[in-house]
């Protein structure tokens, strides 16, 4: 079974950055919090160990998960693909809209990575699928919440 997560260079150097942010700074202020909540005395009764408790709970399993995908990540570098000009994974895809004339890049990136706001989509999401394996040129149909959209390939490029 396979178990490696496909990342991009600039994924894996964020959830890198991500878990020295958690490791440093996160877990030593959990700490202080705890240590603060017992000079209260009583930890029955007490909201704020309990709080902090959690909160540690939460930082020490993000900086587990975080050090797994990034033990089994399969960091790929954009700039270094030679796909002969077919849709991949880390590849960034120019589309127009077919029916609005409307044009959009995506970049096609890791489930970590996936962030709308910044036109990277998962390569799990309804519109890798669509274009992964396509050309320059392809007509691709995309099922979509707002029903089917077809997309025509305008470029591809590795950046």
């Amino acid at each position: 079974m396979n178990n490696t997560v496909p990342l991009t260079k600039y994924g894996a150097e964020l959830l890198k950055q991500e878990l020295h942010q958690l490791k440093t700074k996160e877990r030593r202020s959990v700490i202080d919090a705890i240590a603060e909540a017992r000079s209260h005395g009583d930890l029955s009764e007490n909201a704020e160990y309990d709080a902090a408790k959690e909160r540690q709970a939460f930082v020490e399993g993000r900086i587990a998960e975080l050090e797994s995908k990034l033990s089994t990540a399969q960091i790929i570098d954009p700039a270094t693909l030679d796909a002969e000009g077919r849709v991949v994974f880390a590849s960034t895809v120019d589309l127009e809209d077919l029916d609005s004339g409307q044009k959009v890049s995506y970049q096609i990136v890791g489930l970590d990575e996936a962030d709308l706001k910044m036109n990277k989509v998962s390569v799990t999401s309804p519109i890798a699928r669509a274009l992964i394996g396509k050309y320059a040129g392809d007509v691709v149909e995309v099922q979509a919440p707002s029903g089917p959209r077809e997309y025509e390939i305008l470029e591809v490029r590795y950046i």
